[in-house]
């Protein structure tokens, strides 16, 4: 049987509880160093804030674009699934397209070395 020694005492494992087998007998130190000064929190708040700053891929949206976010944002989870996986089978549909037109090139010698 497994012996362990807790705080000069030797127990078997067997009679230890679940939970006292989760003991750490590692000792921390608490002295930490000054990690966040008043000066460096200042800095990084400022530097972190949104104060009411627009977004930059906010910045050039045409009202096409807008309608469409306002529409994906009030649609339910299902509903996006769905709108994923439309996108999914597009991008999948256009890779067959890209590669079929790609050996046609090679076919036809239009990618041939000058």
């Amino acid at each position: 049987m497994e012996k362990i020694i807790i705080e000069g005492t030797e127990i078997e494992r067997s009679e230890m509880h679940p939970e006292e087998s989760l003991i750490s007998l590692e000792k921390l130190d608490r002295a930490s160093p000054d990690l966040w000064p008043e000066q460096s929190i200042t800095k990084f708040v400022a530097q972190n804030s949104t104060q009411n700053e627009v977004p930059v891929w906010a910045t050039n949206l045409t009202a096409e674009d807008t309608s469409q976010l306002y529409q994906l944002s009030n649609m339910s989870v299902d509903d996006i699934v769905l709108e994923v996986k439309k996108l999914l089978d597009a991008s999948y549909k256009l890779g067959l397209e890209e590669a079929k037109e790609m050996t046609r090139g090679k076919y036809l010698n239009i990618f041939k070395q000058k």
